[in-house]
């Protein structure tokens, strides 16, 4: 029966000039018509009152709501619909899937995509491993500064040029390629392509307290605090807020890192104050900071998910999670302990390893889970905006 609703589906989508679905879009279409029809679960997250605002669900409205779904799990334990019932109705594991999809369609350039099915823990510690080993080698053969107590000076190991060019690079390049990923997928969901003649007016207005509105609950984590505010549910039908505390612990702990990177960039061109800086100096403090959040947050959040029911998301896609969260981790440890170590022998190689993580974490981010935080930012702000569109014009009606 399935089949011959999917092969229906894709003849009305083929007639209609648009792209059929694939299994698992069509998988959450189904989902959510049922989900639609039932509306328990519908003051639980955003994504059900906007799954209401519409009565059918093409590939846009699919992406969309499948990046708008914090993965929280209450309305799996809530839902009666869930396995083992006939109905097999598993909206986070299926939202899941279709997250993973929105990722390799999205990305730039548009043959990388396939990273995201490859990019697991083997690969990530692999390539960590050898960009490290590269760069003890190189340090190594630079001079007699290898293996010499250096009062903390980085830059007699590697030129503050070449760190500069080097790794200004990569990260351009995974800011760059992220930009573009998810501004094609802004182009499929954005409000303005269900919008009718001569409405641009109300939605020029919306976009800027929407784009507040959508910051605040991204940088709140307002959606992890599930169904009823008490949180996600984890392994069974309990609440708990630990999964949005570690979020906050990751998410800010990146922050101070990319903080403390700023200020000392500011402090070496802008005032000309070159490194190694004090231990209480800005940079440091905020570097020590963050560490220590990319320490334990993505620690936590690799512990939930070893204990994480299975219908609560796609179990292949965890090696691609746990690849990101092995190299926050890795980057936070080799990062504080060279903090620790930089006026000892063995600094030139802590700094060895600590860049070869750094460019190994770069290098994967627009290719792993870190682009869920930036397809979900913008999942967010279509959310926020349809908000204060007329009900007419959310559906994309006359």
């Amino acid at each position: 029966m399935r089949q011959l609703e999917a092969l229906a589906r894709d003849a009305i989508a083929l007639g209609n000039g648009e792209t059929p679905l694939s299994a698992n879009e069509a998988e959450v279409a189904r989902q959510l018509q049922i989900c639609n029809a039932c509306r328990y679960c519908e003051g639980f997250c955003a994504v059900f009152p906007a799954m209401t605002r519409r009565l059918e669900f093409a590939k846009a409205d699919i992406h969309y709501l499948a990046n708008l779904c914090h993965n929280c799990g209450a309305c799996l334990y809530a839902c009666q619909y869930a396995p083992p019932h006939e109905f097999a109705v598993a909206v986070p594991q299926a939202m899941a899937r279709v997250r993973g999809e929105t990722y390799q369609h999205y990305a730039w350039p548009a043959g990388f995509g396939a990273l995201y099915r490859r990019n697991g823990t083997v690969v990530a510690l692999a390539l960590a491993a050898a960009l490290a080993l590269f760069l003890v080698l190189a340090a190594r053969m630079a001079g007699p500064a290898f293996g010499q107590p250096l009062s903390g000076n980085f830059y007699a190991v590697f030129p503050h040029n070449f760190l500069a060019a080097v790794f200004g690079a990569a990260f351009g390049f995974a800011v760059f390629a992220l930009a573009v990923g998810v501004r094609r997928f802004w182009r499929d969901v954005s409000p303005a392509a269900d919008l009718p003649p001569g409405q641009e007016p109300l939605l020029a207005a919306a976009r800027a307290p929407a784009a507040a509105e959508a910051a605040h609950h991204a940088a709140a984590l307002t959606y992890l605090g599930g169904g009823h505010g008490d949180g996600c549910n984890n392994e069974d039908d309990r609440y708990s807020l630990a999964r949005r505390r570690l979020h906050h612990l990751t998410f800010y702990g990146f922050l101070l890192c990319f903080a403390a990177t700023s200020v000392a960039t500011l402090y070496h061109y802008l005032l000309g104050w070159h490194a190694p800086y004090p231990w209480t100096s800005l940079p440091v403090v905020l570097g020590t900071l963050g560490g220590l959040g990319l320490l334990a947050g993505p620690a936590g959040l690799l512990w939930l998910g070893l204990r994480r029911e299975p219908l609560q998301g796609d179990v292949a896609q965890r090696p691609m999670d746990r690849a990101f969260i092995a190299l926050l981790l890795l980057t936070s440890a080799t990062g504080l302990a060279l903090l620790a170590g930089r006026d000892g022998p063995a600094m030139a190689t802590l700094l060895a390893v600590h860049l070869g993580v750094v460019l190994a974490l770069f290098l994967t981010m627009p290719y792993g889970k870190f682009a869920h935080g930036v397809f979900r930012g913008a999942a967010l702000w279509r959310n926020a905006i349809e908000k204060r569109l007329p009900s007419r014009l959310r559906l994309g009606a006359e």
